[in-house]
């Protein structure tokens, strides 16, 4: 449980880093990763407190961070 909470942090930081790579969003690499890495740590907790998810921790942690890049709205978007 403790290597999954790991796994989720660093894949949150690379889905964040590679949607700012790929312009998919431009909030910038820092804020990406931070959107990233709190939104994977919502569902992850969420999953352990009421056994929802997709499947493996690894997909659950790559449409958390993609999901809270849509969700969250800064300032920088249009």
């Amino acid at each position: 449980m403790f290597l999954a909470l790991f796994g989720t942090v660093v894949i949150a930081g690379i889905v964040g880093y590679i949607s700012e790579k790929s312009e998919f969003t431009h909030n910038g690499y820092l804020p990406s990763i931070i959107i990233c890495v709190g939104g994977a740590f919502l569902f992850y907790f969420i999953t352990i407190m009421f056994r929802v998810g997709f499947g493996s921790p690894g997909v659950d942690a790559i449409v958390s961070s993609i999901g809270a890049l849509i969700i969250v709205p800064t300032h920088w978007r249009r």
